[in-house]
Parts: structure tokens; C-alpha cells; sequence
């Protein structure tokens, strides 16, 4: 069974909540820094976690904990676009370890991957918000305790539908 992402909800099994999309909404056409979520059906990559925040991890995925000089590049310039990468980084890209518990955890939405296409977007996660539901810069973003409830459910095999 796959996550349904539709009208600023995430569906999955019986469980349904609010998230945040990305702030110009859900497009077939995605490119680096257009703040668009891409629509259509991809498959779940790695949890990623800082272990100071979350201590245990109810889930089926393969686990990843962040490291203070962990990021994701966000240079389609560079030969690591769209992939993790480790600071210093002479190239662009977006810290995981950070402040505003967004990437306390979250999981990788393999969305331009295989082949990687330079400039078609990067960092696209599943990842953490706060009860204003911010727009997000093209990732889905829910409430942790929402989070909480659906990992344990997630398998290798899930995919996630945004329409």
C-alpha cells in the first residue's frame, strides 16, 4: 500500500493528517528551487535520524543517523547533486543537522534518482514541520507525532503518491 499525498493530507493504511507541501504546490514539472512538490509515485530511500532527538526508531526502513557534518547538495554544478555529502563542501548544499528540528528525522524520497538529471530538483524528504504547517521548498512535511505513527507501518516496499 502506498502513502497518498492529495489536498494537504497524508493518507496511509486508516490514517489520515494534515502536511505541507511545497509553496507554488504539486506539478508534474519540477526544477531545482522552484518551491514545487513533484507529483507522481516514488519509491522510499533511507530513515535518516539524529540520535540526540530520537532515541529509539519503531521501522522497517534502513536507519541512518546524522551526523553533525552531514548535508544533501543542492549545486546541480557539482558531480554529488542530489546526493548526501559530507562538510566542508566547496559545492551547494543544505545542512541535515540543523536548529528547527525539521531533519530530526525524515526519510528520503528517491525522486530524481537513477539517473540523477541535473536541475530536475534534489532533496525531496518526507521530513518533520510544526503546528503552523509551513510550506515546505517541494518536501512533504508532518507533525512528529504523525510521523511516529505511520513508521512502524512503512516498509522497503512502500511508496509514496503525491497528486
Amino acid at each position: 500500500m502506498n502513502i497518498i499525498i492529495k489536498n494537504h493530507f497524508l493518507i496511509y493504511k486508516d490514517f489520515k493528517c494534515k502536511c505541507s507541501i511545497g509553496r507554488n504546490g504539486i506539478k508534474r514539472f519540477k526544477k531545482e528551487g522552484d518551491l514545487i512538490t513533484p507529483k507522481g509515485t516514488f519509491k522510499l530511500g533511507i530513515i535518516y535520524y539524529r540520535k540526540d532527538k530520537i532515541k529509539y526508531l519503531n521501522c522497517k526502513l534502513k536507519k541512518k543517523i546524522i551526523k553533525n557534518n552531514m548535508g544533501w547538495c543542492d549545486d546541480s554544478l557539482s558531480a554529488k547533486y542530489n546526493k548526501e555529502i559530507r562538510f566542508p563542501f566547496k559545492w551547494r548544499a543544505e545542512k541535515l543537522y540543523r536548529k528547527d528540528k525539521i531533519y530530526d528525522m525524515f526519510i528520503n524520497i528517491l525522486y530524481n534518482q537513477k539517473p540523477i538529471k541535473k536541475n530536475k530538483g534534489s532533496a525531496i524528504f518526507l521530513h518533520l514541520t510544526n503546528s503552523k504547517y509551513r510550506a515546505t521548498k517541494g518536501c512533504i512535511a508532518v507533525l512528529k507525532k504523525d510521523f511516529l505513527k505511520i513508521l512502524p507501518y512503512i516498509k522497503q516496499n512502500t511508496k509514496i503518491s503525491i497528486k
